[in-house]
């Protein structure tokens, strides 16, 4: 077992203790030990041989340690198998739903026998579950919502992790194979939030070979099919992965059709028809009465030449309008990763990161930024050890440290700062004013009414030292719903503030989505996209931030953070704030 798959048992564990009423240290240790495995950078079996071992890990006893030894030697973990014989595994498909946590189920179980999507469906349409305490009407239309949500989202996985397996594969295949190009395609390539399935293409001489050791990876659990050209696995996560050896003189032709999307090749087609040219996965070929000839394929941006058009970057490849801009000689310049200047949302171990301030900077001078803010939480946010003034004073020094120690990057004094339900912030103005930068988020009242959550959002940003909104829509990717808000109002009171919307880069957020970051730049706000990393490596993250900028339409103009510093601190909020109050004075 690797990794993943290890955390995902041990985080079963925790859940399963959960439900059946367990302390609440020892269900917290296995999700620490879950939460600390998810993050490393090495292998378990490495850090098994190295001096301290497992128990090196955060949480990890000696118990915790022995069942991942168990698991790394067979794959297997007895006390795990043994809850599962007490509670079905189906209650993880009902934890899936939004809104549904350990304790509705555990109540569900042994009150109603429900252990199982289906039959909670079932008892919410029937009206059989507003008996139950803290269950009323209300309650089951959710479940039925979060159900639907559950259906639509259930067999896709995130970009994060799609992402990360078709690296691995691809690495693995270049090592092991005689290919002469690979790449990604569909959807995966056109950076959407969450993916079906992959679709990998290979050029090789040898294809019969390719497929054999493709089938053979150590990333495959389950062969489904393995032919000449076309072979599909199984990965230990459940991902259905397609591999396609295709031919080198076609292989433009393939990646643009495998790409999609299929409303994009639908509306190229009918262009090309119109042209009397044929478009497919093998080539683009003017068609007379002579026959067919051949115009390209071999590279991609051929197919779109034969039909007069600039090649369009794989994410607006949407049907949203971007064939039109094409033709019209208006397609944005899209941001691109190395353009980003900084990251401005980054939690360190003074409140609930993993990364010193001084790690954290060195990580960021290592991707190459110019500038790194650290905004901790603020106190409301007791769960993840948020900062009182004091402590927020005292990060100050560490700070200072961290500025002489990695001179070669700007360390930005910032905090991420939770949205009252009454729209004030969690620290005085005295204090915000005293920060570089501030980030200004919800994180409770979900289920606020819809005109409630827009008033309490824009009260938020009359503050003058708030600088931008975090994750404006409060969701988590195929996990919850976003809250009720009328983004418009909120961009157009943006807009006026001079407050920027934050596109935050981890693949379990994309938040704000794409679709919302084109509307938010056609009212006239600024974006900005930033990782909200808990550890240095999450920086890493940042790539999933700009592919939804991308699909946004966006270019660098269009984004805070990929302005030098100098040029940031001036089109900051809170830039204009102290000139205002420097002009008033």
């Amino acid at each position: 077992m690797g990794n993943t798959e290890i955390a995902r048992v041990l985080s079963e564990i925790a859940i399963l203790l959960q439900i059946k009423g367990e302390n609440p240290f020892k269900v917290r240790a296995y999700e620490r030990a879950a939460e600390a495995i998810g993050d490393l950078s090495q292998t378990l079996e490495e850090m098994r041989a190295e001096e301290g071992g497992l128990r090196s890990l955060p949480g990890v006893g000696a118990g915790i340690a022995e069942k991942i030894e168990e698991l790394l030697d067979t794959g297997k973990c007895a006390y795990h198998e043994e809850l599962l014989q007490q509670i079905p595994s189906t209650v993880f498909d009902m934890l899936r739903i939004p809104g549904v946590g350990p304790k509705t189920v555990k109540m569900l179980v042994e009150r109603e026998g429900i252990s199982t999507v289906e039959q909670l469906e079932h008892a919410a349409q029937a009206g059989a579950l507003r008996g139950l305490p803290g269950l009323g009407e209300k309650t089951e239309q959710e479940m039925l919502r979060g159900i639907a949500h559950l259906r639509e989202y259930g067999k896709r996985i995130d970009l994060g992790l799609a992402w990360s397996i078709a690296d691995t594969l691809i690495e693995q295949l270049r090592e092991a194979a005689a290919v002469r190009r690979l790449a990604a395609a569909g959807s995966l390539r056109r950076m959407r939030e969450t993916i079906g399935d992959i679709d990998i293409l290979v050029v090789s001489d040898s294809p019969e070979a390719v497929m054999a050791e493709f089938v053979n990876l150590q990333l495959v659990a389950e062969v489904v099919a393995q032919g000449p050209t076309k072979s599909t696995i199984v990965t230990p996560a459940g991902v259905q992965v397609d591999l396609r050896v295709v031919g080198a003189e076609s292989f433009g032709a393939a990646l643009q059709y495998f790409t999609g999307s299929k409303q994009h090749n639908v509306k190229l087609r009918d262009l090309a028809a119109r042209r009397k040219i044929k478009l497919n996965e093998y080539g683009v070929f003017r068609v007379d009465d002579g026959g067919e000839t051949r115009l390209g394929g071999e590279g991609e941006e051929e197919m779109y030449a034969a039909l007069d058009l600039a090649m369009m970057p794989p994410e607006m490849r949407e049907d949203r309008g971007e064939i039109e801009a094409a033709r019209e000689g208006r397609l944005p310049d899209l941001i691109e990763d190395e353009q980003v200047k900084g990251d401005l949302h980054v939690h360190s171990n003074w409140s609930d990161g993993h990364s010193t301030v001084e790690e954290i900077a060195r990580a960021a001078e290592e991707v190459g930024y110019e500038y790194v803010a650290i905004t901790d939480h603020s106190p409301s946010q007791t769960v993840a050890n948020g900062l009182k003034i004091g402590r927020l004073r005292e990060r100050r020094r560490e700070i200072e440290a961290a500025r002489k120690a990695v001179p070669g990057i700007e360390i930005l004094e910032g905090s991420e700062v939770d949205i009252k339900r009454d729209g004030t912030l969690d620290y005085p103005e005295e204090v915000l004013a005293e920060l570089d930068f501030v980030m200004a988020s919800v994180h409770s009242g979900w289920k606020m009414e819809r005109q409630a959550m827009t008033e309490r959002i824009v009260k938020a940003m009359e503050n003058p030292w708030v600088d931008c909104i975090g994750h404006p829509t409060g969701r988590l990717v195929g996990q919850r719903e976003p809250y009720a808000v009328d983004l418009e109002a909120v961009f157009e009171a943006a807009a006026r503030a001079g407050v920027a919307m934050e596109i935050n880069a981890d693949p379990h957020r994309l938040d704000l989505r794409d679709t919302h970051a084109r509307r938010a730049k056609e009212l006239g706000v600024r974006l900005l996209i930033a990782t909200d990393a808990h550890r240095g490596d999450h920086l890493s993250l940042m790539r999933f931030g700009v592919a939804t900028a991308r699909r946004g339409w966006l270019e660098a103009a269009d984004v805070l953070n990929a302005m030098p510093l100098a040029q940031l601190r001036k089109r900051l909020r809170r830039a204009n704030t102290r000139r205002s109050r420097k002009s008033d004075a």
